[in-house]
């Protein structure tokens, strides 16, 4: 078993770091492998084929921003500092141990620093079409699915089969429809529960080692909230106002945003980020002659703001509007994200079209404008 060696600030961390880093440590001694990714277009189902772990290193907080901003400009979005940061301080212990990441172009700043973050960890990045309705883009993204399908082989000494691709598709698929179970909980009037316990339960499972212990989490969690709901448990307010969440991705806000809609007389019963239902609910083809094929087309499908032109993202908004009977749109916009603050006014003019409320808002990981925040959502909800 080979010995790895630990930060050399390892002493300083807290106990919750430390142990996250012996946890880890402990994993890829005893020969397991770990891959870490940024982005719902990882096509998850050739590392779960490959016997390796994944696990996602989009920073979620403002702590190590300061030092990235020593290397990063400080106009870029805090969710790519933040990732950079981490891994430049080496306070992640998913950045230090993994065996590379992987990254994409989804946005000009994430691939300029993935050229950085090769200094530090190798970084294998995936070239995705800008758009999805050009007629060669299904295949520009094969063949990218398709190179990182054989350079991992080279890498680990494998083969990833077509069979070992159609068992990973369908554990990927069932853990899919597990999440749309919890999320479909919240279609309940009142929900089932307060999104934010299902934003977290999501969030924590990322850090599963294997497909099979991330699919448990969550369906421990499934099965807590239908026994709960058996039992007559009513935790959410029946007046509570339904607020669909959508924007930038919103674990590095779930506290500052989500926790204050709740604990203003709102509940989100929609999580619309990329790593909600919008993302959540395509499925892979286990049945399609070629696997491969079937598991970058359903990536492929994926409704990003990266991707010029996006009408179905605003049309999958306005039909999630009508299943969770929505009472207002709260559009979250992580600073300098161009990409999604543009889309906003497509989202707005949705939303003015169905007379649906509409608010955004533009933030960081930081707490200095959480005051006007809270005030902000607080006269949003009361307003409804």
């Amino acid at each position: 078993m080979e010995t790895l060696e630990l930060p050399k600030s390892f002493d300083e961390f807290v106990d919750a770091r430390k142990a996250g880093f012996l946890k880890v440590k402990e994993y890829v001694e005893n020969d397991g492998h770990l891959v870490g990714m940024f982005c719902s277009y990882t096509p998850l189902e050739l590392f779960d084929a490959a016997g390796v772990s994944v696990v996602g290193l989009c920073g979620t907080s403002n702590e190590p921003i300061a030092d990235a901003e020593k290397v990063l400009p400080k106009n870029l979005c805090p969710l790519i500092k933040s990732s950079y940061g981490f891994a430049y301080t080496e306070k992640c212990p998913y950045t230090y141990f993994c065996d590379f990441i992987v990254g994409e172009t989804t946005c000009d700043g994430k691939k300029k620093m993935f050229e950085l973050l090769n200094d530090i960890k190798e970084t294998y990045v995936l070239h995705l079409p800008q758009s999805q309705k050009r007629d060669y883009a299904k295949e520009i993204w094969y063949q990218e699915v398709k190179l990182l399908k054989e350079y991992m082989e080279e890498k680990y000494g494998i083969e990833i089969t077509d069979e070992k691709l159609r068992e990973a598709a369908h554990k990927r698929n069932e853990m899919r429809k597990t999440q749309m179970e919890l999320y479909a909980l919240q279609g309940a009037v009142p929900p089932a529960m307060k999104a934010t316990e299902v934003m977290s339960t999501l969030a924590q499972g990322m850090f599963n080692f294997g497909v099979d212990a991330q699919h448990a989490s969550y369906k421990a969690k499934l099965d807590a909230a239908k026994e709960a709901l058996a039992n007559g448990a009513k935790p959410v307010d029946e007046n509570a106002k339904r607020i669909l969440l959508t924007g930038c991705p919103s674990t590095g806000v779930i506290q500052k945003v989500g926790m204050t809609i709740e604990n203003n007389g709102g509940v989100i019963v929609c999580l619309d980020d990329c790593g909600g239902e919008r993302t959540q609910k395509m499925l892979v083809d286990e049945n399609a002659d070629d696997i491969l094929r079937a598991i970058s087309d359903r990536y492929l499908e994926i409704h990003c703001s990266v991707m010029t032109t996006n009408e179905g993202r605003v049309a999958n908004t306005k039909e999630m509007c009508q299943k969770y009977k929505v009472d207002g749109v709260i559009e979250m916009v992580l600073q300098a994200c161009h990409t999604f603050n543009v889309e906003a006014t497509l989202m707005q003019n949705m939303c003015d079209d169905e007379g649906i409320p509409y608010m955004k808002l533009e933030t960081d990981y930081s707490t200095t404008d959480s005051g006007q925040i809270e005030t902000r959502l607080a006269a949003f909800i009361e307003m409804l």
